[in-house]
């Protein structure tokens, strides 16, 4: 096991009714009481979510400003956009309402409001190092890539796609309310499933010795994972399967499963390629690569393969070969993400 630091204050606020705390939560953070609101799609208002807030804020006097604008690969041009605003209406709180692509805009806005450069492009290309940023809050309405608790964002400039990676961008709190994604589509839904498999399935395949105790907690959790979208399949309404997956999507990608461990991320690198050339949703391009990636992969790390396809599918020694269990080990992930 390596050494290791970790650190996340990320305050969540999980389950039914939560999203009532917006408001209060909001005025902790906003000392000059002028807010902006991000968010992505129609769900905004048909969820309800647009009368929450606009209820909650009135009643602590937060003005606010909102921003659909947000696409699935958020682009800086926006960001740019955005951050003008901010900065323009003395804005000193941003509220990321939906899933990834809007959380990683709200954090990318956040460190680009105080910034004096020219593009919070810098940030991405580590022409610049981001020294403060203005708080953001939460409010998901997706189960996926984990941004509610990670230091990461992931911005799109023409071709290129980059990470900054921070915990400065760290948000304040996140509300999660799996009711918000009893009736999200299922495409994005499977796409949100690959994505946060695979931030396990990274984690998973390190070349660190002795961390028997995060391959026990990652097995379990894709055992887990697993199980859930077979239970979402059979009923996509079930509140219960939707909390389990919702907090699964923190727990894979929240960093607490990397401690002591290096992990690889190779295969998100070449997807973020393919991503930024033709637009493809992140979990998608996630299902064509890392089954890929694993048969490569698995010539170098055989033990760590052989050791997944016996402790999660219980395949046999005695009666297969390593290489044979290497290969169902893969087929069973392939079958996964189909």
């Amino acid at each position: 096991m390596q050494n290791f630091n970790y650190y996340n204050p990320v305050k969540i606020y999980f389950g039914k009714g939560e999203e009532q705390k917006v408001g209060e939560l909001a005025d902790e953070y906003s000392h000059n009481k002028k807010a902006l609101v991000l968010y992505s799609g129609d769900y905004y208002t048909k969820l309800g979510i647009s009368d929450v807030i606009k209820n909650k804020f009135g009643e602590k006097g937060i003005e606010y400003i909102e921003n659909g604008d947000i696409v699935p690969n958020p682009r800086i041009e926006l960001i740019d956009k955005l951050v003008g605003i901010v900065k323009e209406k003395n804005i000193d709180f941003i509220l990321a309402v939906g899933d990834g692509s809007v959380i990683d805009t709200a954090k990318a806005v956040s460190v680009g409001a105080l910034y004096d450069g020219d593009t919070t492009w810098d940030f991405f290309t580590g022409k610049a190092i981001p020294k403060a940023s203005l708080p953001v809050g939460v409010f998901s309405t997706a189960a996926s890539s984990g941004s509610e608790m990670s230091n990461d964002s992931i911005v799109n400039n023409a071709d290129h796609k980059l990470t900054l990676e921070n915990n400065i961008i760290l948000p304040k709190f996140a509300i999660m309310n799996p009711e918000y994604t009893l009736h999200f589509p299922m495409f994005q839904t499977g796409a949100g499933l690959s994505d946060m498999m695979t931030h396990m399935l990274e984690r998973y395949f390190t070349t660190v010795k002795n961390v028997n105790l995060t391959d026990r907690m990652l097995e379990g959790a894709i055992k887990s994972l697993m199980v859930e979208a077979i239970r979402l399949k059979e009923n996509p309404t079930d509140y219960q399967v939707r909390a389990e997956i919702m907090w699964t999507s923190i727990a894979a990608h929240n960093s607490f499963l990397e401690c002591g461990r290096e992990p690889d991320w190779g295969s998100h690198r070449v997807e973020n390629e393919l991503t930024a050339k033709f637009g493809i949703t992140h979990g998608e391009g996630m299902s064509i690569v890392f089954p890929a990636w694993m048969k490569y992969t698995s010539q170098f790390l055989p033990e760590k393969f052989v050791q997944l396809g016996l402790r999660l599918f219980g395949y046999d020694r005695f009666e297969y070969t390593d290489q044979q269990i290497i290969d169902m080990t893969i087929k069973r992930f392939k079958e996964y993400f189909m």
